[in-house]
C-alpha cells in the first residue's frame, strides 16, 4: 500500500510538473506574440498579399507557378514587420506601463531582457531583408525603407515629439502592399500606387479614434496625440476630412470592376456618414469607438474583396 501511494504521489507530482511547464510554454508565446505585436503583422500580411495577388492577376501570371515568391514575401514582409515591431517595444518599455493596453508586454514586466529584444529585431529584420531579396530588389528596397520610417520616422523621432506622429507612422503602415506588388512586378502600376494611398488615409482616423479612447494613457505617457494636444473636438474634424480623402481612392482601381467599385464607394460613404453623424452623439468616446470598428471592418472587406472580384 505504501508503495502504491509514493507512485500515486510521484504521478501528481510529475502531472503538476508537466502542467507546470505546459503553462510556462504557452506564457513563453504569448509573450513572443506581444513583442512582435501579431496582430500588426496580421493586418499588415493582408494587404502584403492583396498586393501580391493582384500583381499577379494583372501580369496575367499563374498563382501556382510562383509559390516560391510568394513564401519569400510573405514570410520577408512579415519577419521585418515583426522584428521592427520588436524593435518599437525595446524603445517603449519605458512609457508602456503607463498605458493599460501595454503594460503587460514582456519588456514591461521584466520577463524579457531588453537587450534580448532588440537582437531579436535586428535578426527578424535581417532574415526578413534576405527573405525579400529572393524576389526583386524593389521589393527589398521597398521593404527596408518602411523599416525606416516605422522604427527612426516614427518610434524615435516623431511619436513622443509632433503631433503629427500618426501621419508620418502611416508611411510604414501603407508600403506592405507596394511590397507585395513588388515582389511581382518591380515596376509598379498605378494601382500599387492606390493602394499605398488607401492604407496611408485609413490610418490617421483609424488610430485618432483610438487615441481618443485611450486620450488618458497618451497624455500620461507624454505621447501627443492628436486628441491629447487639441481636443477631441478638433480631433473629429481631422477624421472626418481624413474619411473624406478615401472617397476619390476606388476609382483608380477601376480595373478591379464596377462591383467593386460600387462596394468600395459605399465603405466610404458609410464611414463619412457615421463620422458625420458623431457631431449629434454627445458621448465622444461611444463615437471613436464606433468609427475604430468600422475602420477594421472597413480595411478587412475592401482587401478580401479586391481578391474575390478577381476570381469571379
Amino acid at each position: 500500500m505504501s508503495n502504491s501511494k509514493a507512485y500515486g504521489e510521484a504521478a501528481i507530482e510529475n502531472g503538476a510538473s508537466s502542467l507546470q511547464s505546459n503553462i510556462e510554454k504557452t506564457s513563453d508565446w504569448k509573450d513572443f506574440m506581444a513583442l512582435i505585436k501579431i496582430g500588426i503583422v496580421n493586418s499588415n500580411l493582408i494587404t502584403t498579399f492583396t498586393g501580391l495577388w493582384l500583381a499577379l492577376h494583372f501580369s496575367g501570371q499563374s498563382f501556382l507557378d510562383n509559390l516560391d515568391i510568394i513564401f519569400f514575401t510573405v514570410a520577408g514582409s512579415s519577419l521585418i514587420i515583426a522584428g521592427s515591431c520588436a524593435i518599437n517595444n525595446y524603445v517603449d518599455r519605458d512609457i508602456d506601463h503607463l498605458m493599460e493596453r501595454t503594460k503587460s508586454r514582456p519588456t514591461v514586466t521584466g520577463k524579457i531582457l531588453p537587450s534580448k529584444v532588440l537582437v531579436l529585431g535586428i535578426l527578424l529584420i535581417g532574415l526578413g531583408t534576405l527573405f525579400l531579396f529572393f524576389t526583386t530588389m524593389t521589393a527589398t528596397v521597398i521593404g527596408l525603407l518602411g523599416v525606416f520610417s516605422y522604427v527612426c520616422l516614427y518610434t524615435l523621432w516623431s511619436k513622443r515629439q509632433l503631433v503629427s506622429n500618426t501621419i508620418i507612422g502611416s508611411i510604414s503602415g501603407a508600403v506592405p502592399p507596394l511590397i507585395g506588388w513588388a515582389a511581382v512586378d518591380a515596376n509598379l502600376d498605378i494601382m500599387a500606387w492606390a493602394l499605398f494611398v488607401l492604407m496611408f488615409v485609413w490610418q490617421p482616423p483609424h488610430f485618432y479614434a483610438l487615441a481618443m479612447r485611450r486620450v488618458n494613457e497618451y497624455r500620461a505617457a507624454g505621447v501627443p496625440m492628436l486628441p491629447v494636444v487639441k481636443g477631441f473636438k478638433t480631433t473629429k474634424i481631422h477624421i472626418i476630412v481624413w474619411v473624406a480623402l478615401l472617397l476619390p481612392i476606388p476609382f483608380f482601381l477601376t480595373k478591379l470592376g464596377i462591383p467593386f467599385l460600387i462596394l468600395a464607394t459605399i465603405l466610404n460613404i458609410g464611414w463619412l456618414a457615421l463620422g458625420i453623424y458623431g457631431y449629434r452623439i454627445k458621448d465622444d468616446i461611444k463615437w471613436a469607438k464606433l468609427m475604430f470598428v468600422y475602420s477594421l471592418q472597413y480595411l478587412t472587406i475592401i482587401f478580401v474583396a479586391m481578391v474575390i472580384v478577381t476570381l469571379i
